[in-house]
């Protein structure tokens, strides 16, 4: 009998046992997004990099809080009312579509002073303030926007942008990352620099444009810088981006597989550094 309840407490102490479970929300835009809705990617990708990071990682869970199409001062305005929660980790990647969206950047003074909702800097002290009032704790990792090429979206050619070989109200996409840095410097937070380490740049987003000749009419391969000022007509022309056409992109903007790879690759070796 006495066998018996020893080796029941045993079986019950096994069982019972659940290992610690580190949570993380990853912050961020359509590229944290589409981790969940590998849908509308044209089932381009098969896997984010929200869920190859915790593939790498032990017993760790995320919280998606990526929202298509918002800007940094977007996410900061309505950051009380994204639900979000006490957990161990929080990162954040953010910047594309506000130099896209040609928004002011602001200075490193604007996030020291937390001047507000003006400048993206400012939108970056509200939103790390707010992380700082739910776990004072949080390993918080900051990631830098990616360069990117010319963007096409894979479901509706219209929607398209010019890629961050050039000036976009005056601004460049660089400038965003190095305030990225600065903040992670100032705040002594981690950085995972994308835009400067991690490989992808726009010369590599896709091996190459599908373009008529502007000469000839006919269809032709357009590597980086040579697309640059080549027309397309959303409304007449072919998609752009052919599968085969894919690199660490699969638009000219979203990681494919080969992209998100890198990302995560990049991130859980900053969340396994204490």
């Amino acid at each position: 009998m006495k066998i018996k309840l020893i080796l029941a407490i045993i079986l019950l102490s096994f069982t019972s046992f659940k290992p610690f479970e580190t949570t993380w929300t990853a912050i961020g835009d359509s590229i944290t997004y589409l981790n969940d809705h590998l849908n509308e990617t044209g089932n381009r990708v098969s896997k984010g990099y929200l869920t190859r990071t915790v593939e790498k990682l032990p017993n760790i869970k995320y919280i998606n809080q990526g929202h298509n199409g918002w800007t940094a001062i977007r996410i900061a305005r309505e950051i009380d009312k994204l639900g979000l929660t006490k957990t161990d980790i929080y990162s954040v990647l953010l910047g594309t579509n506000d130099w896209w969206a040609g928004l002011p950047l602001g200075t490193l003074d604007d996030y020291k002073n937390n001047t507000g909702l003006n400048t993206v800097c400012g939108a970056y002290r509200i939103i790390i303030n707010k992380i700082k009032t739910l776990n004072p704790e949080a390993k918080i990792i900051l990631l830098t926007p990616l360069q990117r090429g010319d963007f096409v979206y894979v479901a509706d050619s219209h929607n398209n942008a010019t890629g961050s070989y050039d000036a976009k109200n005056g601004q460049l996409l660089s400038q965003f990352a190095d305030a990225v840095n600065q903040i992670g410097s100032y705040e002594h937070v981690k950085v995972v620099d994308l835009f400067n380490k991690s490989g992808i740049n726009t010369g590599n987003v896709v091996k190459f444009k599908m373009l008529k000749d502007p000469l000839r009419g006919n269809y032709k391969k357009y590597k980086y810088p040579d697309y640059k000022g080549v027309a397309f007509d959303p409304a007449t022309d072919d998609y752009p981006y052919p599968v085969d056409a894919m690199n660490y992109t699969y638009d000219g903007l979203h990681p494919s597989d080969k992209g998100n790879e890198i990302i995560a690759s990049l991130l859980a070796k900053k969340i396994r550094e204490n």
